[in-house]
């Protein structure tokens, strides 16, 4: 059965089996979701706490504003049109969506000459910057399930971010290559205070932790690299870990057979974070001269993979772009749309967040158009808000995994009148059109 969300119905509920869950950028696609009669939506067992959430936040009724009074949504895409077409620099911004409403919104960025920003551009961009610049090498999670013999977690704990994910690819029971995963070995490197408990094997064995202040992994990712080079350190410890207990993690990771080495990128909260993705990058490429090895960044959320594949396959670039100019322009510190706001260097602003009600946009004195999740609640009411459906509950849609190498479909779960984001985008770009 294809991970379409397949309903089965009887007289009382409907069953959706595999359905794929948007919750973080694992996009776990086992799950069963039952709504019963009263249209509640139950979640299997096999899930997490991120996921319950998801699915079971009740349906919020409630219709479009302008300047906090309701409205018709035709009334609210003509003030929304109104207010992009008066705009000399409109600015997009939010963007937490998937493929479809992505889609539409490169067109309507491409009709009104719009800036475009992710919330999560300040993470994703850390790795964003080291492919431009370097390259790496990286791996799919299918890989990892079937293949890693050694997992260096670099500066997180994982679970934090996808909590299945040792679940679903580290301890699972079946690889395409009978490995017994129970023999897998796992280290934690830098962070302190970190859950670890799921590194524990199913045979017990615990996994090696080595500790630092997060913002000491530039010294110890750089040392790491160094001795994976070949090189030897006139010190005795980097960061409080011992340069003895370094050259072990050195020599393991030339040992194994299939090691992976990852990393959630908005982890690495402190200056220039991006060079620190490199020391891993680099790390993992002077691995494969003499055994193999993969870099594996991990985390996701809002849709930012699914928005920046669709933004580059349609424009050439990722988030932070622009198509002020009437072509796609690339600048991450130009195109930041916080930076942007701060400075008063946009006439509109279109904040879009279908996922979660918390995503609120920042404060403006710029026209202010919000589309997004219906229990959105607003510290300042927009001029324009327009709620809409969430994908994988409210409509269908597609995203893309944290991978990047796979996409999956969303099933539409419950019965609900609001529209998709792709639909009201569709509407706006339409009237936009008009004298």
């Amino acid at each position: 059965m294809q991970s379409s969300g397949k309903s089965q119905t009887d007289s009382n509920s409907t069953i959706h089996e595999h359905v794929a869950c948007p919750a973080c950028g694992l996009l776990c696609d086992d799950l069963t979701v039952s709504r019963n009669a009263s249209g509640i939506l139950e979640v299997s067992p096999n899930t997490c706490a991120r996921s319950v959430q998801f699915f079971q936040r009740p349906l919020v009724d409630t219709s479009p504003r302008i300047a906090d009074k309701s409205s018709t949504l035709q009334e609210a895409i003509a003030k929304a049109a109104e207010i992009l077409k008066k705009a000399n620099q409109p600015l997009i911004a939010g963007l937490g969506t998937e493929v479809q409403g992505m889609r539409a919104v490169m067109q309507l960025a491409d009709r009104t000459g719009a800036t475009l920003d992710h919330m999560n551009s300040y993470s994703t961009l850390r790795n964003t910057l080291v492919v431009q610049n370097s390259g790496w090498m990286v791996t799919t999670l299918t890989e990892v399930r079937n293949r890693v013999d050694l997992l260096l977690i670099i500066g997180t704990d994982i679970v934090s971010y996808n909590p299945r994910f040792f679940e679903r690819t580290i301890w699972n029971s079946e690889t395409m290559f009978d490995q017994d995963t129970s023999k897998r070995e796992v280290v934690y490197l830098g962070g302190r205070g970190l859950d670890t408990s799921q590194g524990i094997s199913p045979a017990g064995v615990k996994p090696t932790v080595l500790e630092c202040d997060i913002e000491q992994l530039p010294d110890v990712t750089a040392a790491l690299r160094a001795l994976i080079a070949g090189k030897q350190l006139q010190a005795d410890s980097v960061a409080d870990i011992p340069v003895a207990e370094l050259a072990k993690l050195a020599e393991r990771l030339q040992a194994a057979k299939y090691s992976v080495v990852t990393w959630i990128s908005s982890a690495f909260d402190f200056p220039y974070a991006e060079l620190t993705v490199q020391n891993i990058t680099e790390t993992v490429i002077k691995l494969n001269e003499k055994t193999r090895a993969s870099g594996l960044p991990l985390g996701g959320s809002e849709g930012d993979y699914s928005v920046n594949q669709t933004s580059t396959w349609i424009s050439g670039y990722p988030v932070r772009n622009s198509l002020q100019r009437g072509f796609p322009e690339y600048d991450p510190w130009q195109f930041d749309a916080e930076r942007m706001l701060d400075n008063g260097e946009t006439d509109a602003l279109l904040w879009i967040s279908c996922f979660q009600p918390e995503k609120t946009p920042p404060a403006s004195a710029a026209p202010t158009i919000v589309i997004g999740h219906a229990a959105m609640q607003f510290e300042h009411e927009p001029d324009v808000f327009i709620p809409v459906g969430t994908p994988g509950l409210d409509h269908a849609g597609t995203m893309f995994r944290i991978d990047s190498s796979v996409t999956l479909p969303l099933a539409g779960l419950r019965k609900s009148a609001l529209p998709s984001l792709a639909a009201v985008i569709d509407a706006i770009e339409a009237a936009t059109q008009l004298d």
